[in-house]
């Protein structure tokens, strides 16, 4: 049976996994991403991390034949180069990932093979999580920021440029406050990701007048949401009031998101995965609401799911690509 090394290489962590051609994950293991060494660190590190499992698969009579990665940043598959990135990763834009680890653990470039981590996360999803089965599938996700991808007879759609899946980047009509819109983290304004992810929920509910004294962060606006008032008078009720309306205009926001991508992209299945996504009915009933009135009336069944794998699945994608 053949088996590969799928790497998770994300800001702040890196996990990997010996998976076999059925996509079980024999063993694993994380470590943090060395996110303000440069790339050339980070190549080392993570190298390190690949041997270790190729000896531990070793020591366990498994020979791994090659490695898979799903890497934040924009990655150009075909050179398998670091096209471009965010300061999450400090020198990572311009590394060579593919040559650099193939280089590192000895195996042949065409062994290894890298894609975004997204793209990576939504593979995972259509081969063996909520999409299994399903010959094409959205995937956006939803937590410190928004991703998706469009998996297509098994390949992640990456674009011409290979930016495809920056979902978060188009313009939202609730991503305005007092008529302006509001800016996003890629320097351009009225975006999805300024109003449907985790941080921006959180500046939502700052700007409604919550108090950071009752939450200190978007975690907190969701226990406040979810509080009751019996035993608070108004100004619990008040503030409970506040986090509602912050968790149900991201929610809204991200529904309605994803409802226009599902009329333009008609896939089979659709895949709701991250942070928010497993934040509980608070969040997904009225996105799935926003999402349903959105929608065209041929796709008014499509199925709409909570990804499955959990943190395994950019590791099954990312082995898919080499398996």
């Amino acid at each position: 049976m053949t088996h590969v090394v799928g790497v998770d290489l994300g800001g702040t962590k890196t996990a990997a996994g010996v998976v076999s051609e059925l996509g079980e994950v024999l063993m694993s293991e994380t470590i943090p991403t060395l996110n303000r060494d440069g790339g050339e660190a980070i190549l080392d590190a993570t190298a390190a991390l690949i041997a270790g499992l190729v000896e531990r698969a070793a020591d366990a009579g498994v020979t791994v034949s090659g490695v898979g990665i799903g890497s934040a940043g924009v990655i150009d598959s075909s050179s398998g180069a670091v096209v471009s990135a965010t300061d999450a990763i400090h020198g990572w834009a311009g590394t060579e990932l593919v040559s650099g680890l193939s280089t590192r653990l000895s195996l042949p470039l065409s062994a290894v093979r890298a894609v975004n981590d997204v793209h990576a996360h939504a593979l995972g999803e259509a081969w063996l999580g909520a999409a299994a089965g399903s010959s094409s599938s959205l995937m956006v996700a939803f937590g410190t920021g928004v991703g998706g991808s469009f998996v297509l007879n098994g390949e992640p759609v990456l674009g011409h440029r290979f930016v495809g899946g920056h979902v978060g980047h188009f313009a939202s009509p609730l991503a305005v406050f007092d008529d302006i819109p509001l800016s996003c983290v890629c320097g351009g304004s009225g975006h999805v990701e300024a109003v449907a992810s985790g941080p921006a929920i959180y500046e939502s509910y700052l700007r409604f007048g919550g108090s950071s004294r009752e939450a200190a962060d978007t975690r907190g606006v969701f226990a406040l949401a979810a509080s009751g008032t019996h035993d608070g008078g108004a100004a619990a009720t008040s503030s409970r009031a506040v986090a509602l309306r912050a968790v149900g205009l991201g929610a809204a926001a991200a529904g309605q998101a994803v409802g226009g991508l599902i009329n333009i992209l008609d896939p089979g299945t659709v895949v709701i995965s991250g942070g928010l996504a497993d934040a509980g009915d608070l969040w997904w009933k009225p996105m799935e609401t926003a999402l349903r009135q959105e929608l065209l009336a041929p796709l008014a069944e499509v199925p709409v799911l909570r990804a499955t794998l959990g943190n395994t699945a950019a590791i099954v994608g990312a082995a898919k690509l080499v398996l």
